[in-house]
């Protein structure tokens, strides 16, 4: 009888640096994510300084990046790596679930928040989805970011004024919101991903978001997807 071989699907290493001022912390992480063929934690930093120096060498694919640290902490490094280095993906770690903090992180850029007592599974698929489809958007997040439009219906520069948008702009922004990755997007609307990728970032400039949150805000205030 004849074998087949399955396909290997880990081939591409996702190179993850762990800044956390907490050893044991990052020793716990490391050690679940050294489990992972697919996973390479290529460095660790105790604060934001620190990562921002090791970043002049070594740039990984994602950032796990501790909210709270001495020096310089991750609200404060976030703006800055996504200054320096845009196509980092990062994911913020906390202990609190505070949703203003939520909503205040995703839109300056953060790819995800968990809170720090989450499973090294959850963790593993944070950083898979944030790598493959940029974001990773949980109920946490999800909440958050709703619960964080409620409180500024008075309105920014995000959501602060309405825009016409197409028939196909606005079936790729409901895709979006149902967390569709930029291929699954392509593939149901008939598009090349490239042009799935333009109308995307002409979203953005259209509506005024610094961010794929931004987008998700703007579409629950305007009833584009149910809040």
């Amino acid at each position: 009888m004849k074998t087949v071989k399955p396909t290997d699907s880990t081939t591409d290493i996702i190179k993850v640096a762990i800044t956390d001022d907490h050893v044991l912390y990052r020793a716990g992480v490391k050690t679940a994510l050294g489990m992972k063929k697919d996973i390479q934690v290529v460095f660790e930093a105790d604060n934001g300084m620190h990562l921002l120096n090791m970043l002049k060498s070594i740039q990984p694919d994602v950032i796990l990046l501790d909210v709270q640290m001495p020096i310089m902490d991750g609200i404060a490094t976030l703006p800055e790596v996504k200054k320096l280095y845009p196509d980092i993906k990062i994911i913020m770690l906390t202990m609190h679930d505070e949703h203003t903090m939520i909503t205040r992180l995703m839109e300056l850029g953060a790819n995800s928040y968990l809170t720090k007592n989450s499973d090294s599974e959850v963790i593993y698929e944070a950083i898979k989805t944030c790598h493959e489809q940029e974001y990773f958007f949980n109920t946490l997040t999800n909440k958050a970011l709703i619960d964080g439009l409620k409180m500024k219906r008075q309105g920014d520069s995000v959501m602060g004024h309405d825009v016409k948008l197409n028939e196909k702009e606005i079936t790729i922004l409901r895709l979006m919101c149902e967390e569709k990755s930029t291929k699954e997007i392509a593939d149901i609307v008939d598009l090349s991903p490239r042009t799935v990728e333009a109308i995307r970032d002409k979203l953005k400039s259209k509506i005024g978001a610094r961010s794929t949150a931004g987008l998700i805000l703007y579409a629950v205030k305007h009833n584009i997807i149910e809040g």
